[in-house]
Protein backbone atom coordinates (compact mmCIF):
# COMPACT_ATOMS: atom_id res chain seq x y z
CA UNK A 1 0.00 0.00 0.00
CA UNK A 2 1.24 3.46 -0.89
CA UNK A 3 2.32 5.50 2.14
CA UNK A 4 0.04 8.42 1.26
CA UNK A 5 -2.95 6.07 0.99
CA UNK A 6 -2.10 4.52 4.35
CA UNK A 7 -1.71 7.94 5.94
CA UNK A 8 -5.04 9.04 4.48
CA UNK A 9 -6.86 6.03 5.93
CA UNK A 10 -5.26 6.50 9.33
CA UNK A 11 -6.10 10.21 9.27
CA UNK A 12 -9.75 9.35 8.58
CA UNK A 13 -9.71 7.02 11.55
CA UNK A 14 -8.07 9.70 13.68
CA UNK A 15 -10.90 12.13 12.88
CA UNK A 16 -13.36 9.55 14.23
CA UNK A 17 -11.18 9.18 17.32
CA UNK A 18 -11.39 12.95 17.86
CA UNK A 19 -15.16 12.67 17.52
CA UNK A 20 -15.35 10.12 20.33
CA UNK A 21 -13.02 12.23 22.47
CA UNK A 22 -14.92 15.48 21.88
CA UNK A 23 -18.41 14.14 22.46
CA UNK A 24 -17.28 12.31 25.60
CA UNK A 25 -15.90 15.50 27.13
CA UNK A 26 -18.91 17.61 26.12
CA UNK A 27 -21.28 15.15 27.80
CA UNK A 28 -19.27 13.75 30.71
CA UNK A 29 -17.92 16.98 32.24
CA UNK A 30 -21.36 18.53 32.97
CA UNK A 31 -22.90 15.13 33.73
CA UNK A 32 -20.15 14.62 36.30
CA UNK A 33 -21.35 17.76 38.09
CA UNK A 34 -24.90 16.38 38.20
CA UNK A 35 -23.67 13.04 39.55
CA UNK A 36 -21.48 14.87 42.09
CA UNK A 37 -24.49 16.86 43.30
CA UNK A 38 -26.44 13.63 43.72
CA UNK A 39 -23.51 11.97 45.49
CA UNK A 40 -23.32 14.85 48.00
CA UNK A 41 -27.08 15.12 48.40
CA UNK A 42 -28.59 14.82 51.88
CA UNK A 43 -31.31 12.68 50.34
CA UNK A 44 -30.29 9.15 51.28
CA UNK A 45 -32.03 7.52 48.32
CA UNK A 46 -30.48 9.86 45.74
CA UNK A 47 -27.06 9.63 47.36
CA UNK A 48 -27.24 5.82 47.44
CA UNK A 49 -28.28 5.59 43.79
CA UNK A 50 -25.40 7.80 42.63
CA UNK A 51 -22.92 5.92 44.83
CA UNK A 52 -24.06 2.65 43.27
CA UNK A 53 -23.79 4.15 39.78
CA UNK A 54 -20.25 5.35 40.45
CA UNK A 55 -19.30 1.96 41.88
CA UNK A 56 -20.59 0.16 38.78
CA UNK A 57 -18.87 2.54 36.35
CA UNK A 58 -15.53 2.38 38.16
CA UNK A 59 -15.74 -1.30 39.11
CA UNK A 60 -16.33 -2.82 35.67
CA UNK A 61 -14.18 -2.59 32.51
CA UNK A 62 -15.04 0.16 30.08
CA UNK A 63 -14.91 -2.31 27.21
CA UNK A 64 -17.57 -4.44 28.91
CA UNK A 65 -19.75 -1.36 29.36
CA UNK A 66 -19.42 -0.54 25.65
CA UNK A 67 -20.51 -4.05 24.74
CA UNK A 68 -23.51 -3.80 27.06
CA UNK A 69 -24.65 -0.51 25.55
CA UNK A 70 -24.27 -1.82 22.01
CA UNK A 71 -25.68 -5.34 22.33
CA UNK A 72 -27.99 -4.75 25.31
CA UNK A 73 -30.96 -3.27 23.37
CA UNK A 74 -31.06 -6.32 21.08
CA UNK A 75 -30.57 -9.05 23.70
CA UNK A 76 -32.88 -7.44 26.26
CA UNK A 77 -35.64 -6.02 24.07
CA UNK A 78 -35.07 -7.51 20.61
CA UNK A 79 -34.51 -4.07 19.09
CA UNK A 80 -32.72 -4.05 15.75
CA UNK A 81 -30.89 -0.77 15.67
CA UNK A 82 -29.46 1.11 12.72
CA UNK A 83 -25.71 0.93 11.98
CA UNK A 84 -25.42 4.55 13.13
CA UNK A 85 -26.22 3.38 16.67
CA UNK A 86 -22.68 1.98 16.96
CA UNK A 87 -21.25 5.48 17.40
CA UNK A 88 -24.08 6.46 19.76
CA UNK A 89 -23.43 3.40 21.93
CA UNK A 90 -19.72 4.27 22.08
CA UNK A 91 -20.41 7.86 23.15
CA UNK A 92 -22.98 6.77 25.75
CA UNK A 93 -20.56 4.22 27.19
CA UNK A 94 -17.64 6.63 27.35
CA UNK A 95 -19.68 9.57 28.67
CA UNK A 96 -21.34 7.62 31.48
CA UNK A 97 -18.06 6.00 32.48
CA UNK A 98 -16.05 9.21 32.57
CA UNK A 99 -18.86 11.14 34.27
CA UNK A 100 -18.45 8.82 37.27
CA UNK A 101 -14.72 9.59 37.50
CA UNK A 102 -15.26 13.32 37.03
CA UNK A 103 -17.96 13.28 39.72
CA UNK A 104 -15.52 11.92 42.27
CA UNK A 105 -12.90 14.46 41.21
CA UNK A 106 -15.41 17.29 41.65
CA UNK A 107 -16.49 15.92 45.01
CA UNK A 108 -12.91 15.82 46.27
CA UNK A 109 -12.38 19.41 45.10
CA UNK A 110 -15.53 20.68 46.82
CA UNK A 111 -14.82 18.81 50.06
CA UNK A 112 -11.34 20.36 50.13
CA UNK A 113 -12.81 23.87 50.27
CA UNK A 114 -12.15 25.64 53.62
CA UNK A 115 -15.43 25.93 55.50
CA UNK A 116 -14.41 29.35 56.79
CA UNK A 117 -14.65 30.90 53.33
CA UNK A 118 -18.23 29.77 52.91
CA UNK A 119 -19.18 30.98 56.38
CA UNK A 120 -17.59 34.38 55.69
CA UNK A 121 -19.48 34.67 52.40
CA UNK A 122 -22.72 33.81 54.19
CA UNK A 123 -22.10 36.53 56.76
CA UNK A 124 -21.47 39.02 53.94
CA UNK A 125 -24.92 38.24 52.57
CA UNK A 126 -24.01 36.08 49.57
CA UNK A 127 -26.81 33.81 48.37
CA UNK A 128 -26.19 30.08 47.85
CA UNK A 129 -25.83 30.59 44.10
CA UNK A 130 -23.44 33.51 44.57
CA UNK A 131 -21.31 31.53 47.02
CA UNK A 132 -21.10 28.64 44.58
CA UNK A 133 -20.43 30.67 41.42
CA UNK A 134 -18.06 33.31 42.87
CA UNK A 135 -16.24 31.43 45.61
CA UNK A 136 -16.61 27.66 45.38
CA UNK A 137 -16.56 26.99 41.63
CA UNK A 138 -13.42 28.99 40.65
CA UNK A 139 -11.36 27.39 43.43
CA UNK A 140 -12.74 23.92 42.79
CA UNK A 141 -11.86 24.19 39.10
CA UNK A 142 -8.28 25.12 39.99
CA UNK A 143 -7.98 22.29 42.53
CA UNK A 144 -9.34 19.59 40.24
CA UNK A 145 -7.67 20.62 36.97
CA UNK A 146 -4.57 18.38 37.45
CA UNK A 147 -6.76 15.35 38.11
CA UNK A 148 -9.06 16.20 35.22
CA UNK A 149 -6.03 16.60 32.96
CA UNK A 150 -4.93 13.06 33.81
CA UNK A 151 -8.40 11.71 33.04
CA UNK A 152 -8.57 13.60 29.75
CA UNK A 153 -5.19 12.22 28.68
CA UNK A 154 -6.38 8.74 29.65
CA UNK A 155 -9.48 9.31 27.53
CA UNK A 156 -7.33 9.94 24.45
CA UNK A 157 -5.84 6.48 24.85
CA UNK A 158 -9.10 4.81 25.90
CA UNK A 159 -10.75 5.80 22.62
CA UNK A 160 -8.92 2.81 21.13
CA UNK A 161 -11.39 0.56 23.02
CA UNK A 162 -14.03 1.52 20.45
CA UNK A 163 -12.49 -1.13 18.18
CA UNK A 164 -14.37 -3.70 20.29
CA UNK A 165 -17.56 -2.55 18.53
CA UNK A 166 -15.93 -2.71 15.08
CA UNK A 167 -15.94 1.07 14.84
CA UNK A 168 -13.36 2.30 12.35
CA UNK A 169 -11.44 4.69 14.55
CA UNK A 170 -7.66 5.07 14.48
CA UNK A 171 -6.72 1.90 16.38
CA UNK A 172 -9.12 -0.34 14.46
CA UNK A 173 -7.89 0.90 11.09
CA UNK A 174 -4.28 0.53 12.26
CA UNK A 175 -4.84 -3.15 13.08
CA UNK A 176 -6.63 -3.75 9.77
CA UNK A 177 -3.84 -2.22 7.68
CA UNK A 178 -1.09 -3.92 9.67
CA UNK A 179 -2.77 -7.33 9.29
CA UNK A 180 -3.52 -6.88 5.58
CA UNK A 181 -0.10 -5.49 4.64
CA UNK A 182 1.96 -7.42 7.24
CA UNK A 183 3.82 -4.27 8.21
CA UNK A 184 4.57 -2.57 11.52
CA UNK A 185 4.50 0.92 10.00
CA UNK A 186 0.80 1.63 10.79
CA UNK A 187 1.48 1.14 14.50
CA UNK A 188 4.31 3.67 14.39
CA UNK A 189 2.13 6.22 12.59
CA UNK A 190 -0.75 5.62 15.01
CA UNK A 191 1.62 6.09 17.96
CA UNK A 192 2.65 9.46 16.52
CA UNK A 193 -1.00 10.47 16.14
CA UNK A 194 -1.79 9.55 19.75
CA UNK A 195 1.35 11.20 21.09
CA UNK A 196 0.76 14.48 19.26
CA UNK A 197 -2.89 14.52 20.30
CA UNK A 198 -1.96 13.91 23.94
CA UNK A 199 0.72 16.60 23.77
CA UNK A 200 -1.78 19.14 22.45
CA UNK A 201 -4.33 18.19 25.13
CA UNK A 202 -1.70 18.49 27.88
CA UNK A 203 -0.55 21.86 26.49
CA UNK A 204 -4.09 23.25 26.44
CA UNK A 205 -4.83 21.99 29.96
CA UNK A 206 -1.59 23.54 31.22
CA UNK A 207 -2.64 26.91 29.77
CA UNK A 208 -6.01 26.60 31.50
CA UNK A 209 -4.32 25.78 34.81
CA UNK A 210 -2.13 28.90 34.53
CA UNK A 211 -5.23 31.06 34.17
CA UNK A 212 -6.24 29.98 37.66
CA UNK A 213 -2.84 30.70 39.24
CA UNK A 214 -4.19 33.88 40.83
CA UNK A 215 -5.89 31.66 43.41
CA UNK A 216 -2.54 30.66 44.90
Amino acid sequence: MDFSVMLGQLSAGFIKTIGIFGWTLVLSLPLGLVVCAGRRSKNVVLSSITKFYIAIMRGTPLMLQLLVWYFGPYYLFGWRLAPQYRFIAIVIGFALNYAAYFAEIYRAGIDAMPVGQLEAAKILGYSNNQRFMKIVLPQVIKNVLPAITNEVITLVKDTSLAYALAYSELFAITKQIAAAQTTFLPFIIAAVFYFVFNYIVAFIMEKIEKKFDYYK
